[in-house]
C-alpha cells in the first residue's frame, strides 16, 4: 500500500490533526479510506513511538472507545488468565507486532513493547484492533475477538462504509 495525499488529508480530518509519522496505509474502509496507518516507530521530532498500527478510522475508534467503556478489557484480561492456548497466541501476536515495527526501525527507547498491553494483559482494544486489521484475521486473537464484538453489535464493521 501506499500513502497518498488525499490519505494524509483524510488523517487530518479523521485525527484532528496533522498525522506524524505515517509510512503506510495498512487497511482500509470499503469506501476506500484509511482505517489503519502503519507509524515509524521514531516520530519526525525524534520522539519513540511504539504504536506501528494506529486505529484512525472514526467509527472504529467510538466502537473501541464504547467497549473499553464497558470494561471489555476486563473479561478479555480474564480470558488470557483460564485460557493457556489464547495466552500463548497473544504472546506470539507480541512477537509479530515487534518483528513488523523492526521492519521500520528499533529505538531503543521501546525495545519489546508493543501496543495494546501485549504480551500480558489487554489494556488498548484500538491499538489491538489495528493490529488485528493491518495484518489480517489469526495473527492477533484480542484483535480478533474485538472486530468480533464491534460486528456483533453492529457498532462497527470493516467491510461496509461508516464513513
Amino acid at each position: 500500500m501506499t500513502v497518498t495525499e488525499s490519505d494524509l488529508e483524510t488523517l487530518r480530518v479523521q485525527l484532528g490533526r496533522v498525522p506524524r509519522g505515517v509510512v503506510d496505509v495498512a487497511a482500509r474502509c470499503a469506501c476506500g479510506r484509511p482505517t489503519v496507518v502503519r507509524t515509524a516507530p521514531r516520530l519526525p521530532d525524534g520522539s519513540p513511538f511504539p504504536t506501528t498500527y494506529y486505529l484512525t478510522h472514526p467509527a472504529a475508534v467510538r466502537g473501541c472507545s464504547t467497549l473499553e467503556a464497558e470494561h471489555l478489557m476486563e473479561d478479555f484480561n480474564r480470558r488470557l488468565a483460564d485460557d493457556p492456548e489464547l495466552a500463548a497466541a497473544y504472546a506470539a501476536a507480541h512477537a509479530d507486532y515487534l518483528a513488523r515495527r523492526a521492519e521500520l526501525g528499533s529505538p531503543a527507547e521501546i525495545e519489546g513493547i508493543s501496543a495494546g498491553g501485549m504480551p500480558t494483559r489487554v489494556k488498548c482494544l484500538h491499538a489491538l484492533l489495528g493490529h488485528a486489521l493491518a495484518v489480517g484475521c489469526g495473527i492477533n486473537p484480542i484483535g480478533d475477538l474485538t472486530l468480533g464484538v464491534l460486528r456483533e453489535r453492529g457498532l462497527w464493521d470493516p467491510d461496509r462504509c461508516f464513513c
